[in-house]
Order: structure tokens, then C-alpha cells, then sequence
């Protein structure tokens, strides 16, 4: 039960499933924003939201079957079950802040759409190096705000009168918000300020900034690497396995081969051994055949011999007889 489960769970077609539910409750989420449509479809909407969320816990509570004790261990069931959980808590509570995390659910999608997971864990990998590039960012902003305090605070204290101030505004230059503005607004009073803002550009906005794409790109790259070596892997493994099925395919086929050629042997030896005591048992029997057809013959020949000399002797008998006969009438006469 726990493997059908794990297998429906893993199905392309219950993942389709899930990310429609979690559009679609997007979607409602977006409509209760507007009060027209609330008045209307209020009660509909609501219903819309609670299925959706009692369809992500039905996923979780299968899932939690499933992997049993494994589940803890991946990092974004955990994710879904803060999630949920949240979800949960905003339908019970009355706060508008609860109310709002609802919103907090299309996350999910971050967990159920593959190519999302791979970019949070791209950015995951890359947090050490963007962490560095954080510090660095800091150091240049906080140098370049105490120099701005010293040297504009007066001429533009709007922009540069305390070190907050000098940090905002300089965090604005580096983004390019309306920095023009700002580097005039102090070259009218410092003509030589173009140097400075020149400078802070190139460096926190040319050089720095793209350090962080630099960071996300490499990790991204590392992150694709993996998953192909990992394909490949998964490829050669089943590669390998077919040949070793095909290998002990080969094994039988040669064993059943050789099975069944021993006894083709041994019945044609047997079968050229028994022609020839066929033959010996043919010779044998007519050599017994002409035995007794030479002993019925010579015994048909004593019997005729035997016959024939009795019937001599009683004809002799007889002739003798019939002269004795004779003899005793000649003397009566």
C-alpha cells in the first residue's frame, strides 16, 4: 500500500493535479481582494479556499505515510508543512495578518515545480559566496557614506546631513534611482563631486552588484552539473543493468543450448547400437530358422522313409501271404 501510495504521489499527473489546485487557489486569493466580487462570490470563493487547503493536507498526511520517518528529512516537506500549517492557522484566527499568510500557499509551487526547486537550491548553494559579497557591499557603502557626511552634509543635508541619511541616499545612487539629480544637487555647491560619485558607481554599481549575478550564475552552472552528472549516472546504472540481464540471457540460452545437444548424443549412440543387435537378432533367428527348417526336414524325411518301409513290409506280408494261398490251393488240386 505504501509503495502504490509513494508511486501515485511521484505520478506526473497528480504533480499536474497539485499545481492547478495551487494556481487555482491563487487565483481565488487574488479575487477576495476585491470587495465587488467578495459581496458576490464570497461564500463561493471561501469554499474554493478550503478544499484547496484540505487537498495540500490530504498530500501531506499521503506523503507522510509514504516516507514514514524519511519525511522529516527532506527539507521542503518541511517547507510545505509550515506552510499548511500557516494556512490552517489563518482560517481559525481572526487576524488580518493570519488572514493575509494565506497568500504565504502559492509557495508550495516552489516544492512541486521541478525547474523552481532547482533555482532556490541554486540560490541556497550560492548564499556562502553572496554572503561574502553582502560584507563588501557593506564596507564600501559605510566608507563611501562617512566620506559623503563629511564632505556634502553641509551642502545637501537633505542627502548627506547624518551617516543614515548618507546611507540611503547612496544605497539610491547605486541602484540608479534618480542619481543625475542627486550628483548635480551637490556639483552645484561642489563642482569636484562628480569624482566622487564617478568613482562610488564603478565600484558598487559595475563591479560589485555584478559579483552577485557572478555568484548566482556559477552556482546555477554547479547546480545544472550535478543534475546531468546524476542523469547520466541514473542512465549508465540502467545502461549496465540491461547488459547484465542480457549477459545471463546469454548464459541460459547457452545452457539450455547445451542441455539439450547431450541428449541428442546419447539417443544416436543408442540408436547405432540397436540396428546392429537388431541385425545380430535377425542372423540369430534365421540361423535358428534354418536350423529347424534342416531338422523339420530331416525329420519329415524319417517319417516319409518310416512310412514307406511299412508300408513295403505289409505289402511284402501281403505278396507272401496270397503265395502261401496260392501254394494251399495248387496242392488241393
Amino acid at each position: 500500500m505504501r509503495a502504490r501510495t509513494r508511486a501515485l504521489l511521484a505520478h506526473r499527473h497528480f504533480q499536474r493535479f497539485i499545481i492547478a489546485v495551487i494556481l487555482v487557489n491563487a487565483c481565488t486569493l487574488g479575487l477576495e481582494t476585491f470587495p465587488a466580487l467578495v459581496e458576490r462570490h464570497g461564500t463561493l470563493l471561501t469554499v474554493v479556499d478550503h478544499v484547496a487547503l484540505y487537498i495540500f493536507a490530504a498530500e501531506l498526511i499521503a506523503k507522510l505515510y509514504a516516507e514514514r520517518s524519511a519525511f522529516w528529512r527532506d527539507p521542503w516537506n518541511i517547507f510545505d508543512t509550515l506552510i499548511v500549517g500557516i494556512a490552517f492557522a489563518s482560517t481559525t484566527g481572526g487576524l488580518s495578518v493570519l488572514r493575509a499568510l494565506r497568500i504565504l500557499r502559492v509557495l508550495r509551487l516552489l516544492s512541486v515545480v521541478p525547474s523552481l526547486r532547482r533555482v532556490v537550491s541554486a540560490l541556497l548553494r550560492a548564499m556562502p559566496g553572496m554572503s561574502s559579497i553582502v560584507v563588501l557591499l557593506s564596507l564600501v557603502l559605510y566608507v563611501a557614506a562617512v566620506m559623503a557626511t563629511k564632505l556634502y552634509g553641509q551642502a545637501a543635508p537633505d542627502r548627506f546631513g547624518s551617516l543614515p541619511t548618507s546611507l540611503f541616499t547612496l544605497y539610491q545612487t547605486m541602484t540608479g534611482d534618480d542619481w543625475g539629480n542627486i550628483a548635480r544637487e551637490v556639483m552645484s555647491r561642489h563642482p569636484s563631486a562628480w569624482i566622487f560619485f564617478t568613482i562610488f558607481i564603478l565600484v558598487c554599481t559595475f563591479v560589485v552588484l555584478n559579483l552577485f549575478l557572478a555568484v548566482v550564475v556559477s552556482a546555477m552552472d554547479e547546480e545544472s552539473a550535478e543534475e546531468r552528472a546524476a542523469m547520466e549516472d541514473s542512465s549508465t546504472a540502467h545502461t549496465q543493468q540491461i547488459l547484465d540481464e542480457l549477459t545471463e540471457l546469454r548464459k541460459e540460452v547457452a545452457e539450455l543450448r547445451n542441455a539439450s545437444t547431450q541428449p541428442v548424443a546419447a539417443n544416436g549412440n543408442g540408436s547405432n547400437t540397436g540396428p546392429s543387435g537388431a541385425g545380430q537378432g535377425g542372423t540369430g533367428s534365421a540361423s535358428g530358422g534354418r536350423q529347424g527348417g534342416s531338422g523339420g526336414a530331416s525329420g519329415g524325411g524319417s517319417n516319409g522313409r518310416g512310412k514307406a518301409s511299412g508300408r513295403g513290409g505289409s505289402n511284402r506280408r501281403g505278396g507272401s501271404g496270397k503265395r502261401a494261398k496260392s501254394g494251399g490251393r495248387g496242392g488241393r488240386g
